[in-house]
């Protein structure tokens, strides 16, 4: 993990079946230490939806990157990077099916989110949770 003056978090985890508990366990563990409890379980959920989706979809590392927001109303960021360049696609998924529900919970969860290209390679699916007062 490489913390940078509490003020981010971010972790870098093998594109193998254990990343997914480990990205929730590490989220959740900053969330608390941050005092943002409110936030743990929902950005925990949501970050394991978007690491699963790297891990069904691209081989290499998976980032994942915390931003505390500064004050009370802010947002916290969060970020899932892999190294395929393609965006994500939002499914429509039908009632019996077993996928494909990973990005329609992370658009109705949060307050905000979207894609942007990597820093080198690859992308980023980022979203913002609002802070409570």
């Amino acid at each position: 993990m490489i913390d940078t003056d509490g003020e981010c978090a971010e972790w870098s985890f093998p594109a193998e079946a254990g990343a997914v508990r480990a990205a929730r366990v590490a989220v959740r563990d900053r969330l608390y230490a941050w005092q943002l409890d409110s936030l743990a379980d929902i950005a925990a959920l949501l970050v394991s939806e978007l690491v699963t989706n790297s891990l069904r979809h691209a081989t290499g590392p998976i980032g994942v990157r915390l931003v505390r927001p500064v004050r009370l109303g802010d947002v916290l960021l969060v970020e899932v990077s892999d190294p395929l360049p393609d965006p994500p696609r939002e499914r429509v998924a039908h009632l019996e099916d077993e996928s494909g529900r990973g990005l329609q919970l992370v658009a109705h969860s949060s307050r905000r989110w979207g894609t942007r290209p990597g820093r080198n390679t690859g992308k980023t699916v980022w979203f913002e949770l609002a802070v409570p007062e």
